[in-house]
This record gives structure tokens, sequence and C-alpha cells, in this order.
């Protein structure tokens, strides 16, 4: 390899074609992993790299995305490899997938959220008709005001070429209100801090659900409670093991099994909503009001577990790249939020009945000879409750290394026709570490119920803040909604945040620290990033002034023909430059491709190609464009055939073509640019940069690594 002091691109991979006009996104041809997410830059993103903004990405069964002004729904078509339109999946297969996959969470709430209401501060809230007509009154607004009204009916519009969350929210804001702007700085920190939060959400949601759900054993037989860390294990164990096999096929397997959840929860809560039909005055928020004006300190208290009942609300919108808006609103309107109503009016009913049902309310909806399979099919629901979460870090690590936040991540596309649905092994492997930990530390969810709910209410109000933003100042809505939504809804996310602020000592440090170190993380790449890759744009340099230097300087041509993976068409690959450099002589034949992801499943194959002389038609050195879709491989050496005879510079033959990746390596070194400790985390963090060699299917034998080092 030939080292030189050096420098790199753009730290989020954005570029503004020079040379190779497109108005697609990019995804370069140096990328490290299946989806493309960024050539010799760490980043490379769709949205991030062109202010075009060439529209949303399909989701089947939804191509909805909001246009500069306002959202509205608009279709494409969906081809396969060869152009024939590729028959769209039904919406009740989404549905069912969706159910499957982003409802696990909120669903399965209802197994430990009135207990903990009930057990927390000692007992503070008593199962008197006031307590209990005032819970379940503010569980029921909840779930309207903040899940059915806002998630599902708002937010889940402002996706983000069919992705969602908190960071696609960011980039999109970024994106209209333009990069430079006050408001889109403001709002990517909030982003950034939004995404730790959710991370920690990420880690304790599958361990407190799977335990809550084999602690139904001990209801049901005292003597099976050594069982359940150990079954917990297993469980867990095994799905993250599935993991791999995409969302798309975990919801298939997952969907039944989570409808049959919603109706058996149903119909638990229906004889005992049925038995006192005095429960349903909780639909009227006065008790709600009531209670929290008559004992502001018990209702204050509550609310910290009330929270409880919406945990996955802010999963709905992660998950949503995996599924769509549509499916995801549908199943949500049509089975989950009934079944999730008569459950709680259920349990409620079941505790003015009997007031010590609230030990365990969910598990006593239950006749006893039916408590053993509840806890079967509770286990499994619980497990999919996980898959929410999971599926949902996912998509916002995906979305953290398009904004720069972190490395390059190997990234596995898990459908052919969604891009949504992806897997990423890196992540895979800390959450199940993260969560088995959880698991033998604290051995309950009684004992995770504290460090639960914070993480999830910081989350809603960050997430509030931006789509607040964006309704105003892109959207153009009214101030007067704006503020309408900001005081109704702002507040009440308030309170629940409020409400768990209280229990920070007694476990809500959990997600804070989780946070924390993930917010050292992002921002140490950021930065790192900026200096490092700053300094390599900077050694490329401009490809115009080179191709010029080459031919004013006659410099030395050699037979063969040179292709160079690049992810900036505006300047040199490091390869290209240090070839010059240390060999004295440019090949005859110079090909520099840059790979686009356009962000539709399939590109066409007589549309992929772009190719430009570089202003001179008789040079030999011309730069090729290759657009793919998600679903497209990224075969490097099948761009350079498709490209073959399209221009007089590409009439070459592919099968003697020697490839030039180019690299950038980090040494330790004295300068000042960072403390010595976020040096380190750098150089650790770039360790963990997925490979790209194998991505770009690159034949080993006509392969060569050359570029540069810079000190940090």
């Amino acid at each position: 390899m030939v080292t030189e002091p050096g420098r790199a691109p753009h730290p989020h991979g954005s570029i503004t074609p020079a040379a190779a006009p497109s108005a697609e996104s990019p995804s370069t041809a140096d990328a490290p992993s299946t989806e493309a997410p960024g050539a010799d830059a760490p980043s490379a993103t769709p949205s991030d790299a062109d202010s075009s903004d060439p529209g949303p990405r399909m989701s089947p069964g939804d191509a909805s995305a909001p246009p500069p002004d306002r959202p509205r729904r608009s279709r494409r078509a969906v081809l396969d490899p060869d152009g024939r339109p590729r028959r769209r999946q039904p919406v009740a297969a989404l549905m069912l997938g969706a159910a499957g996959v982003v409802f696990g969470d909120i669903g399965t709430s209802p197994l430990y959220s009135l207990q903990t209401v009930f057990s927390t501060h000692h007992n503070s809230v008593a199962p008197t008709e006031q307590d209990v007509l005032g819970v379940i009154s503010m569980i029921v607004w909840c779930l309207i005001l903040i899940v059915t009204v806002t998630y599902v009916g708002v937010i889940l519009r402002a996706d983000n070429q069919g992705e969602g969350g908190i960071l696609s929210l960011a980039n999109l804001i970024q994106r209209k209100l333009g990069r430079r702007s006050t408001q889109a700085s403001i709002a990517l920190i909030l982003a950034i801090i939004g995404a730790t939060l959710f991370y920690g959400d990420s880690v304790i949601t599958p361990a407190i659900s799977v335990l809550s759900a084999f602690e139904g054993l001990q209801v049901a037989n005292p003597a099976l409670g050594a069982w359940v860390v150990p079954a917990a294990v297993v469980v867990l164990t095994g799905l993250f093991l599935v993991q791999r096999w995409g969302t798309g096929a975990i919801g298939k397997a997952f969907g039944p099994i989570m409808v049959c959840w919603f109706l058996a929860i149903a119909a638990l809560g229906l004889p005992h909503l049925l038995s006192d039909l005095s429960i349903l005055r909780a639909i009227s928020p006065s008790y709600a009001i009531v209670f929290a004006l008559d004992r502001p300190v018990v209702a204050f208290i509550a609310m910290g577990a009330v929270v409880l009942a919406i945990t996955g609300a802010e999963a709905l919108y992660a998950d949503m790249g995996h599924f769509g808006r549509r499916p995801i609103a549908l199943a949500w309107l049509c089975l989950i939020l009934p079944s999730l109503l008569i459950c709680y009016f259920g349990q409620g009913a079941l505790i003015l009945s009997d007031p010590s049902a609230i030990a365990s309310p969910f598990f006593r909806l239950a006749p006893s000879w039916a408590r053993i399979p509840l806890v079967v099919l509770a286990a499994m629901a619980t497990v999919i409750a996980s898959q929410a979460v999971i599926s949902g870090a996912f998509s916002v690590s995906r979305q953290a290394t398009r904004l720069g936040l972190l490395p390059r991540l190997k990234v596995l596309q898990t459908s052919k026709v969604h891009g949504g649905q992806i897997y990423l092994p890196v992540v895979n492997l800390f959450l199940f570490l993260g969560v088995l930990t959880l698991v033998l530390a604290f051995r309950s969810s009684e004992s995770l119920a504290s460090a639960y709910g914070l993480s999830v209410t910081g989350t809603l109000m960050l997430e509030l803040s931006l789509f607040l933003l964006l309704a105003l100042r892109v959207w153009n809505w009214p101030l007067w909604r704006v503020v309408l939504m900001a005081v109704i809804v702002g507040a009440l996310e308030l309170a629940l945040f409020a409400g768990n602020v209280i229990k920070v000592a007694s476990g809500g440090w959990l997600p804070l620290v989780i946070a924390a170190a993930l917010l050292v993380v992002m921002l140490t790449w950021r930065r790192g990033a900026r200096e490092y890759f700053g300094r390599r744009h900077a050694l490329e340099g401009p490809i115009d002034e080179f191709v010029r230097e080459i031919r004013e300087k006659h410099v030395r041509r050699v037979p063969g023909l040179a292709v160079y993976p690049h992810g900036d068409p505006s300047t040199v690959p490091l390869a290209l430059r240090s070839n010059l450099r240390f060999n004295r002589m440019v090949h005859r034949n110079v090909v520099i491709i840059t790979i686009r992801n356009v962000g539709v499943p399939h590109v066409l194959h007589d549309s992929r190609v772009q190719v430009s002389d570089l202003g001179d038609p008789h040079d030999g050195i011309v730069h090729v464009t290759y657009k793919v879709g998600f679903n497209d491989s990224q075969d490097l050496p099948a761009a350079l055939t498709e490209a073959v005879g399209l221009s007089p510079e590409l009439r070459v033959d592919p099968r003697k073509a020697i490839y030039f990746l180019s690299v950038f390596r980090i040494e330790p070194g004295e300068d000042r640019c960072m403390p010595r400790w976020q040096k380190g985390l750098f150089r650790l963090l770039e360790k963990f940069s997925a490979n790209k060699t194998h991505a770009l299917h690159l034949p080993p034998e006509r392969t060569v690594v050359m570029g540069a080092e810079a000190q940090v």
C-alpha cells in the first residue's frame, strides 16, 4: 500500500456530482454493505446526499410520502429487474405482518401495566372506584390522543422516502429547511438524543416483556418461579437468532400468533366488562381529570406507570419502513385498539369486584384452568413484542449511519420488494448482549419497571416537537393547529415524562446511562468523521483539475483498464492519485464508477448507466454513474459490463479490468483536534466499519488496495 498524509470526503457522504449529474441519491460504489450506504464516506445516504429529493421510497401497500409542501399520496409501479410490474402485497397480508412485528410491544402492555400502577410506590394507587376509573380513563385517553390521533393519524404521514423514526424525521426537516438552518441543526440534536433514548428502550423492552410473561408461571404454580429467568434467556436467545430471516418472514410467522393474542385478551376482558358495564364510565376524560385534581400526588405517581400502556407507540413510527403507513393504521384501528380497550376495561371491572386482583390483574382475568395455556401464549406474544423495538433499532441504526452518526454498518436486505426490511448483524449482537445482561441482573419485571418509561416518554416528546416543526415550517399548518396539538398532546406527554423523572433513582437511571453512552459514541463519530474525512476530501482534490493535469503534463499512459470505485464524482479516487504518485503513470483506460441507490426496489437495466467523459472525449478517462434499487445487486463488474460501448472511451474488455479500491487508514498522532480518549474511541469505531470488498463482488485476483493514511 502507498501511504501519504491525507484526508477524506464529507462526513455525511453528501455530494453534488459535477461531472456525472444525477438526480438520485448516492450509495457509492465503495459501499461496504449490501444496501450500499456510502462508498468511501461512512454514511452516504439517499436523502442526505441529494437536495433534489428523488421522492418516496416504495412501501408495499403504501406509497405515501410528504412532498415539500404537504403530505399526499403518490403511486409508482414496483418493477422487477426486467421491468415487468411486480404485484403488490395485499394490504391484509401486510396488516398481518404489522400485527406480528409492529404492535407486539404495545400489544403486550396489559400484562404488566395495571399491575405496576397499583403496586408502585407502596400501593399509593388504591383499588377504589375513584382510583380505578381515573387510571383506566388515563390509559384510554393516552391510547386515543397519543397513539391513535398523534401517531397513527398524523405522525405516520411524515415519512422520509418510506422510512420513519426520529432520525428520519430530522433528516426530512434538514432537507426541506436546509442543512445550515438553525432550526434544522436543533432538530438534528434533538433527534440524536431521541435515537439514543430509543436504543435504551430497545434493550429494556425485550427483557421486561419476556420476564413478565414467564412470571405467569408463578401465578399458576409458585414452585415454577425458579424457571422464570432460564426460560426467558432461552426464548430471547432464539428470538435474536431468527432475526437474520428478516421482518417479512418473521411477520408472517408472528402475525397469526399476535392475532390470536389480541383476540384472546379481548375474550378475557369481555366477560368482566359485561358483568360491570359501569366501568365504561372511564371513557369520559372527566374521571381522569377529577382523579388528578382530587388526588394530585397519587395521580402524578400513577402517570409514571400509566405510560407502560403506550410503550411501543414510538416503535410504530420507527417500524413504518418495514410495512408502510396504511397497513399499520388499519391493523391498529380494526384489531389492536379495540382489543386493548376491552382488556383494560375488563381488568378495571375485575379490580372493582375483587380488589385483591391488583397483584396480577391480567392473569386473574382467566379461569385457573386456562392460566398455563395463557402463560404459553403470553410468552410467545412477548417474544413478538420484542420484535417491534428490535426492528425499529435496525431502522434507526441505518438512519444514523446515513446521517454520519455511526460508522458504516453491514446491512442485509431481507425483502425483494420492501427496502425497509433489513437486518444489521452488529446491532443485533449488541442488543442481544444488552438484553441478556438486564435479564440476568434484574431477574424480574417488577425490578425493571422503574427503569421503563423514561426513554419512551422522552422519545415521544422529542418526536412530537420535531413533527410540529415539520408541520409548521414545511407542511404550512396554521399556527393555531400547531399550538392546539402542542397544548393537548404535548401537555399529556410532558405529564407522563414528569411522572417518570421521579423514578430516576430507583431504576430510571438505566436508560439514561444507555442513552448517554450512545450519545458519546454518535457525537465522537460525527466529530471524528468531520475531521478525518474532511482531510481526505482535500487530499483527493477536484477531478477536473486532475484530468487537466494529466493532459497538460503528458503523464505516461500504460496499456490496461483500471476501474476505481468512488463515492464522490467531484473528487479523485485516492487509489488513482496514489497510483500516479507512486508508479508515475496512469492506465490508458480509466473508469471511475459511482453506484447510486435511487430508493426503489429495482432500476431497469436500460436506465441504470450514465456516462460522463469528464470534459475530454479522447483522454480515456470516464466517469460512470450506476443506478441501483435497494434490491439490485451492487455488482461492480456487472456495472462495468453494462457501460461497455456506451461511449468511444468505453470500448474495452471488462474481463481484463483491474479494480483499485481506495482506503484511508487512521493512525494515532499528536494532532489536538480531539481529546485522546475520543481519538481512541473513534479509531475503535472505525474498525467496526463493514468490509466493502465483498459487497462490490470484486474478483480478488484482480483487485488492488491503495490509498493514504492520516494521523489523529
